[in-house]
């Protein structure tokens, strides 16, 4: 499934995410971050084929994500994701790196 995508939204209880909480997308093709504004939304988005690696830092509640390119670009950097969305994206991007399809079963 070519068209599958999976979201994570960061929660509201963390900072910067109050009143317009970043969501990270997954598909095949891409992860991209959208951090919607009042007036539109910043995005940005690496390739699968071009993400490097995936660096979770857990806290108490709530984990910090970064996605690295191996284009030369910014990384994705996000926080305020549960720690099992953590671990579901980087999951996600492996499985897609891998060509196995999310709902495979390991």
């Amino acid at each position: 499934m070519a068209d599958e995508k999976h979201v994570f939204i960061a929660s509201r209880w963390t900072r910067g995410n109050f009143f317009f909480p970043v969501r990270i997308e997954v598909t095949h093709d891409r992860v991209t971050r959208i951090k919607p504004r009042f007036l539109g939304s910043d995005e940005e988005s690496i390739s699968m084929s071009k993400v490097a690696s995936v660096n979770i830092k857990t806290g108490l509640l709530w984990s910090e994500i970064r996605i690295d390119s191996a284009g030369g670009t910014n990384p994705i950097l996000s926080h305020g994701h549960s720690k099992d969305d953590a671990h579901a994206i980087s999951g996600l991007i492996e499985r897609f790196q891998q060509g196995t399809p999310a709902n495979a079963v390991d």
